[in-house]
C-alpha cells in the first residue's frame, strides 16, 4: 500500500526563529554569488567559454551565477547520452528504485528548505511568503510523482478470459526535452523533470535562461539522492539553437514545457514534423499562458471578492500564468468592490524581497519590465488607471501594483495576457453576462467566482470553460495532489501537473495477451 501524502507545510515568517533562519539562508546564499556553473552531460562538468549570466532581477549590480551555455554540438552529445541510457538501462530500471530518488531528494530539500527559498529570493526576485511555497510545491512534487510512480508501476487490471491472462502495463516513452520557466523556477523545473525522470524516461533539462542556476543546485540534489549519471543533463542555453535542435531531432521522443502561448505553440507545431530517421510521432505536454477572470455576483462577500482579486493579481508581481487579471463583476455591487481592491491596492509596496517587508518584488528582466509598462500604456486608453501604473527600473525592474477600471471586455488588456502586475475590472448586467465575458479570451486556464449563490456556482461549474475553476477564493495557489494543474484552450494540453494521471502523458500503454 502506497501511504498517502500531506503538502509540505509553509512557513510562518512572523516567528522570530524562522525569520532569522531565513536571514541565515540569505546570507549563506550570498557567499556564492558570482560563481561559475558548468554544464552536466553524463555526470561530466562541461565548461564553456559562452556563458548565460543570471543576475538579480531586485539589483541588476548582484551577478548569481555565470552558467555554461550549450551549443548544438554539446547538445548532439547529450541526446546521444540520454538515448543510450534509455534503451541500455533506465527504460527497464525498478520504478521502486526511481521513486526513491525522488523521496531522498525531498528530504535533502526539506533540510535545507530555506537555502533553497533564499536562492529564489535572490535568483527570481520571489517575496519569502512565495519563495517558501515554490520551495515547498518542489518537494510536494517530488513525493506525490514518487507514490503516484508506485500505484502504476504493476499496471492496471483488465478482464481475462479462462483461456487467455491479458496485462496492462505502462511502458516509459524515451528521450524528453525539459524546457522549464522561470517563473516557478524550482518547483515546475522540479516538478516537470522528476516527472520524466521517475517515469523511465531520460531527461535533457533546458531550464530558462534567466533562472539557470536553481537548476545546477536541483541536479546536485539529484546526484546526492542517488540520480545516476546521464539519466538528466543539465544543458541550459538558447531556444533558439538548443531548444529549437533538440525539438526537432528524430530521437527526442516528447516535450515538456512551460511558459508563453508564443513559444508553446511554436513547439507544438515543430514537433508535428516527423524528421528523417524518426519512428514515433512526439509527445507534448505543454502549459501555456492565461486571461484568468474572478467574477463577482451580487450574491457575494464583497471583502472576500475583493481581497481574492487583489492577492490573485499582485502575488509575485502578477507573474503567474494563473493570476487574476481580469474581474467581472455585477454592476449592483461594482462601486463597493471596485473601490475595496482600490484601497487595498493601496497598501501594497514593491521593492527588494531580501527584507521581507515588501508584499511585492520585481519583475523578471527589462523585456518583462519594457513589455508590462508598454500594456499600461495601452491601458490609460483603454480604461480608468485607478491605482499605480509607474515603475522603476533604475536599480532593478519594479513596477506598482496597477489597476484599471471600467474597461471594456474585449480591450487588449482584458485579452492579451500581461504576465505582470496589471488588473482590469469590469461590469457584468446579471451572472449569464458575467460568465460570457469570462469566457471570451482564447484561454481557459484559471478561473474563480465569488457567490453565495449556490445555483449559480453550479452552473459556473458546467459553462465556466476553465481547467481549475474555485468557488469563494482566489485564483491562484493550485496544491499538488489537491488541485491538479492545467488549462483548456490555448492554456496548453491540460495535462494536469500534480494529479493522478500526469506521470502517464510521459508512458504508453502496453496490453500483453497469453493464450492458455
Amino acid at each position: 500500500m502506497v501511504v498517502p501524502y500531506k503538502h509540505e507545510p509553509f512557513t510562518d515568517f512572523s516567528v522570530e526563529e524562522n525569520r532569522q533562519l531565513m536571514l541565515d539562508a540569505l546570507k549563506k546564499v550570498e557567499a556564492d554569488l558570482g560563481k561559475e556553473y558548468p554544464l552536466i552531460i553524463n555526470g561530466e562538468r562541461i565548461t564553456t567559454e559562452d556563458k548565460i549570466v543570471s543576475v538579480n532581477p531586485a539589483n541588476k549590480e548582484e551577478i548569481i551565477g555565470y552558467v555554461s551555455k550549450a551549443n548544438k554540438e554539446l547538445a548532439e552529445k547529450a541526446i546521444q547520452v540520454a538515448d543510450e541510457r534509455f534503451q541500455n538501462y533506465w527504460r527497464t530500471s525498478d520504478p521502486k528504485f526511481r521513486a526513491g530518488i525522488l523521496f531522498r531528494a525531498a528530504a535533502i530539500i526539506r533540510r535545507r528548505k530555506h537555502e533553497f527559498s533564499a536562492h529564489l529570493v535572490k535568483e527570481g526576485g520571489k517575496p519569502w511568503k512565495e519563495a517558501d511555497a515554490d520551495t515547498a510545491e518542489a518537494i510536494d512534487f517530488l513525493e506525490y510523482y514518487g507514490r503516484q510512480m508506485l500505484k502504476i508501476k504493476d499496471g492496471i487490471e483488465i478482464n481475462s478470459r479462462p483461456i487467455e491472462h491479458n496485462q496492462f502495463n505502462y511502458i516509459p516513452l524515451g528521450v524528453g526535452l525539459v524546457i522549464s520557466p522561470w517563473n516557478f523556477l524550482f518547483a515546475i523545473m522540479a516538478g516537470t523533470t522528476v516527472a520524466a525522470m521517475v517515469s523511465g524516461n531520460t531527461v535533457l533539462l533546458k531550464p530558462a535562461s534567466t533562472t539557470p542556476v536553481i537548476a545546477y543546485k536541483f541536479m546536485e540534489v539529484l546526484e546526492e539522492a542517488g540520480l545516476p549519471a546521464g539519466v538528466i543533463n543539465y544543458i541550459p542555453g538558447p531556444g533558439s539553437e538548443v531548444g529549437d535542435f533538440l525539438v526537432d531531432h528524430p530521437r527526442t521522443r516528447f516535450i515538456s514545457f512551460t511558459g508563453s502561448r508564443e513559444v508553446g505553440t511554436r513547439i507544438f507545431e515543430r514537433a508535428a514534423v516527423v524528421h528523417k530517421g524518426q519512428k514515433w510521432l512526439k509527445r507534448t505536454i505543454i502549459e501555456m499562458g492565461g486571461k484568468d477572470t474572478i467574477v463577482v455576483d451580487k450574491e457575494a462577500d464583497l471583502e472576500l471578492a475583493a481581497q481574492s482579486i487583489v492577492q490573485s493579481a499582485f502575488g509575485f508581481s502578477g507573474q503567474k500564468c494563473s493570476a487574476c487579471s481580469r474581474a467581472v463583476i455585477h454592476e449592483d455591487v461594482y462601486e463597493d468592490v471596485k473601490g475595496r481592491v482600490v484601497e487595498l491596492t493601496k497598501e501594497l509596496s514593491a521593492g527588494n524581497p531580501y527584507d521581507n517587508s515588501h508584499f511585492m518584488g520585481p519583475v523578471i528582466d527589462q523585456g518583462a519590465y519594457d513589455k508590462i509598462m508598454s500594456y499600461i500604456e495601452i491601458g490609460k486608453n483603454e480604461g480608468e488607471l485607478l491605482v499605480g501604473g509607474d515603475g522603476d527600473d533604475s536599480t532593478g525592474w519594479f513596477i506598482n501594483p496597477t489597476v484599471f477600471g471600467d474597461v471594456d471586455p474585449e480591450a487588449r488588456i482584458m485579452q492579451e495576457e500581461i504576465f505582470g502586475p496589471v488588473v482590469g475590472l469590469t461590469k457584468a448586467k446579471d451572472f449569464d453576462h458575467a460568465i460570457e465575458i469570462a469566457n471570451n479570451t482564447e484561454y481557459g486556464l484559471t478561473g474563480a467566482v465569488i457567490t453565495n449563490n449556490r445555483e449559480h456556482l453550479e452552473q459556473a461549474r458546467r459553462d465556466f470553460h476553465v481547467g481549475n475553476l474555485y468557488f469563494n477564493r482566489g485564483c491562484t495557489a493550485a496544491i499538488v495532489g489537491y488541485q491538479p494543474f492545467g488549462g483548456f484552450n490555448m492554456s496548453g494540453t491540460d495535462s494536469k501537473a500534480g494529479g493522478p494521471d500526469y506521470l502517464i502523458q510521459h508512458m504508453q500503454g502496453k496490453t500483453t495477451s497469453e493464450m492458455l
